[in-house]
């Protein structure tokens, strides 16, 4: 009885440390993403990007894409004037771990088992600003499936530092239906190797 007891503690302990961290990090994200509109911005663009996809006739879908090459041009932006912002945060408020399972205070004790999440959101906005640039020559249908695997990479960036990779994993696949991998798999190949060097600790 005294070990379940003892065991029950620590677990309530442990989740209340966490809670505790992760609600410092939430903060310390929505303070510097409250400067920019990103979310709207990423809203606007996927809206957009489905309903130019939805269009019957090349004549109609060639002016959404027009349209939306002005969005695309603002989040880019706007995502790399707020990674240069985040990057000016101190390194011990930008270690993320890499375990699944978020563990108390993991950057302190197992450094080796995290990544700077500044240099992360750097990735993304390069990545994010190729798309943009279209260095690939992709057609505008291509361009749009890999903006928006950026963005949701991204975005899955973010709800790890605050969370956990599990629970950043298990968002993508309720909200977007599509699991990390396939992410990874569809960004361009810079962000993809860059992004793979980085969080498995290259």
């Amino acid at each position: 009885m005294d070990i379940i007891i003892l065991a029950i503690l620590i677990a309530t302990g442990t989740f209340m440390l966490n809670a505790k961290e992760q609600r410092k990090r939430i903060a310390l994200l929505g303070k510097h993403l409250a400067n920019y509109q990103i979310e709207k911005l990423m809203e606007a663009l996927t809206d957009g990007y489905l309903r130019a996809l939805g269009e019957s006739t090349d004549e109609r879908r060639s002016q959404i894409w027009s349209l939306l090459s002005t969005t695309e041009s603002q989040l880019s932006e706007q995502f790399s004037r707020f990674a240069a912002d985040f990057a000016k945060v101190d390194e011990a408020h930008a270690r993320v771990s890499r375990l699944s399972v978020p563990i108390p205070f993991a950057d302190k004790l197992l450094p080796a088992m995290t990544f700077d999440v500044r240099r992360a959101l750097a990735i993304h906005a390069r990545g994010i600003a190729h798309v943009v640039q279209n260095t690939s020559h992709l057609s505008p249908k291509d361009r749009a499936y890999m903006m928006t695997a950026e963005l949701f990479l991204m975005q899955h960036t973010c709800h790890w530092y605050c969370k956990s990779k599990t629970v950043a994993s298990a968002r993508m696949l309720a909200r977007h239906q599509t699991p990390h991998e396939q992410l990874v798999a569809s960004v361009s190949a810079e962000t993809r190797n860059a992004y793979l060097t980085l969080i498995n600790g290259g």
